[in-house]
Order: C-alpha cells, then structure tokens, then sequence
C-alpha cells in the first residue's frame, strides 16, 4: 500500500507526469496504428464497412494520442513573464482537439455506413478474419484498463478520455465480430446496421469529451468532497471559527489554486492573523497540492454579549427565506453603530431583489445602524 502511495505522489510530479504521458501516448500510438493494419487487412479481406471503420476509429485514437503528447509537453512548459502560472491550459485545448478528431470520425463513419445501407455488399468472413477480430478485441480490453490507470495516477483527463474510449471501442468490436458470426450462422447481414450504431457510439463520446472540455474551461464547480476537505484543514487551525468564500481555479490539470476568507475573533493581533494565514496556506499544499494566493480574514465580535445576541437574530432573520444559503463574517461595531455581514444568495432569485429584501428587513430591526450587506455567489458545495 505503501509503495502505490509513492508511486502515485511520484507520478504526480510535473517532470514525472509528463513521462508518463509520453510514454503512454505513445503506447497507444504504436498499438493503435497495429490495430489499424490488422482491421483494414481484415475489412478489406471481407468486404466489411463494420470492420473497416472500426479501423477508421484506431486512426483516431492514435492520432488522439498523438495530440495528447504535444499537449502535454506544452503543457509542461516552465512559467514566463508572459504565462506566470505557466501553460497548463494548453492541455485543455488538447483534449478539445481529439474530442473534434473523435466527432470527425463519428460523422465519417455515419455517412459510409448509411451509404451502405442504401448500396449493400455482402461480406465474406473468414476463420483467420474471425481469429483476428477476437485478437484485437483483448488488446483493446487490455491497452484501455493500462491508459485509463495512468490517466488517473497523474489526473490527466485526455488519457483517461483516451482508456475509456479504448475499453468503449472493445464493445464496438465485440458487436462486430457478433454481427459477423450472425451472418455466418444465418445469412443475414447486419454489416451496415452495425456501422451505424458504431457511428452513433463514437458521435456520442466526440460530444461528450467536448462537452466535458469546455466544463474545464469556461469554469465549474468544485466538486463537494474536495471543499470540505479544504475546508476541515482550514478549521483544524484553533483560532479559525469558520471558512468561507472559498474558490478555486485550474491552470491545468494538476495546477490548482484558491482563495478563502477565514474568520478569526476580534481580539486577535495582525502578527496572530499572518502566523495563522501562512500554516494554513502550508498545511493545505501539502496536503491537497492546492495553492491558496489569498486568505481573507473576517472578524467575529467575541467579548460583546449584545452583539452575539444581535447576530443570532439576523441570521434568524436571512435564514428564514429560502434563497439566503448562509450568512457569515457578521460584524457588529456598537461606538460606530456599523454592522456588517455577508450573505450567499441562491441563484434561483434576484440578487438586486433579495439584497433590498434584507436592507429592509435588518434596517427595520436595527434603524440606528449604518449596514454593510455583501452578496456572495454559491461557487462551492
């Protein structure tokens, strides 16, 4: 167990990662080219669009690869004036163009397919054809269980695109070779049909990647276990009340950077608050490898019984409508007369609307007070 741990935290580094996408890129060029040639040997030998598109498909994944390589040695690149956190991103565009490779080939494989349902060919399998097909189908089962675990010890999303894309076209060459037996057994020709249905499989996962691509790079949410485990790191700190306002952003995959604001009672000092900000930010990248750029730092009233009893109540107050998901870093000033605080507002109604809302409502219990309400968007689960 020990030694998989090592393993993966080895892998993990930049230098490390980058080998191993080489390597595994170019292990999947070298199979998928042989598969090619077996396929076209094998479609051509039998007069099989089934086949020889399936074949068209391990172009695809070997020119995938291909992309996947230059992306990642972009990728890898070392930080400059221009880039300052480095080209990460680069891998994103990457997987934006096999996933564009992967639709081509879908369309293409769609068009011949119908083409042959409208002027079939009959296909004339062979034993050594079948022997061959089985062959192929291991070896796919094989090269996408390999690409799919390295995809995963060095969280590159194009390799493990890339293995279970292999494992799908595993399934698609099975259902060849079953459309095969069915025309040796009984005369009818599924070829076409099947065609088709693998056109559709592979259109589907083109989509899919692109989709998924664009996710990453337009921004979404972070998924709910990481923040709380961000969050529960942050708050084993004894002085840390609360985290909140936490985000964070990708420059590419491996490169994770963030921002929190903590809030700390009142009595602490500014050296107390930068002693604490800085273990945190050491504590979290070493164990979650995320860069925190910025820690925010609310004040909680601590030594004042009314303003405690004052906070009770406006959170009664914003809590009792649906939309307001949670307030923090409430801040009561009783010489001033200023009360402060913010709150996270659903994005099922109208900011501009709820913060009059509340305006209203808090300035209704508390007229002699001058208010500060900050709405904040609900980025983290």
């Amino acid at each position: 167990m020990k030694e998989e741990q090592t393993t993966r935290e080895d892998a993990s580094l930049p230098q490390n990662r980058e080998k191993v996408i080489v390597r595994t890129g170019l292990v999947g060029i070298v199979t998928n080219l042989a598969l090619v040639g077996c396929k076209t040997f094998v479609g051509l030998a039998s007069h099989s669009i089934a086949v020889i598109l399936d074949a068209v498909n391990n172009l695809s994944d070997a020119l995938s690869s291909a992309v996947t390589i230059a992306g990642a040695k972009l990728g890898a690149k070392p930080p400059d004036k221009k880039h300052p956190l480095g080209y990460g991103r680069v891998e994103y565009l990457s997987a934006m163009i096999v996933a564009a490779l992967v639709l081509y080939a879908g369309i293409t494989a769609l068009v011949e397919s119908v083409k042959k349902i409208i002027h079939p060919q009959a296909a004339e399998y062979g034993v050594l054809s079948l022997l061959i097909m089985g062959a192929v189908i291991v070896v796919k089962v094989v090269l996408g269980l390999y690409v799919k675990k390295k995809g995963r010890a060095v969280d590159s999303g194009a390799l493990s695109a890339a293995g279970s894309d292999a494992l799908f076209d595993a399934v698609l060459s099975a259902s060849v070779l079953v459309s095969a037996l069915v025309f040796l057994l009984s005369g009818v020709s599924l070829e076409a049909w099947v065609g088709v249905l693998i056109a559709g499989f592979i259109i589907k996962a083109g989509l899919g990647m692109m989709i998924e691509t664009l996710d990453d790079i337009i921004g979404h949410r972070e998924d709910a276990e990481t923040s709380r485990e961000l969050k529960r790191i942050i708050c084993e700190e004894p002085e840390v009340l609360g985290a909140f306002d936490l985000v964070l952003f990708h420059y590419g995959p491996g490169k994770r950077y963030g921002a929190v604001h903590i809030e700390l009672p009142d009595r602490l000092s500014v050296d107390d608050a930068d002693r604490i900000t800085r273990r945190i930010q050491t504590d979290v990248y070493e164990k979650t490898g995320i860069i925190l750029t910025g820690i925010g730092v609310y004040s909680r009233n601590t030594t004042d019984d009314e303003a405690a009893r004052m906070r009770e109540t406006v959170e009664q107050t914003v809590k009792a409508h649906e939309w307001a998901l949670q307030t923090h870093g409430f801040y009561v000033d009783p010489e001033q007369k200023t009360m402060r605080f913010d709150v996270v507002i659903s994005f099922d109604v109208d900011r501009k609307e709820a913060l009059t809302t509340l305006y209203g409502e808090i300035g209704a219990l508390y007229p002699e007070y001058s208010l500060s309400i900050v709405p904040d968007t609900d980025v983290t689960d």
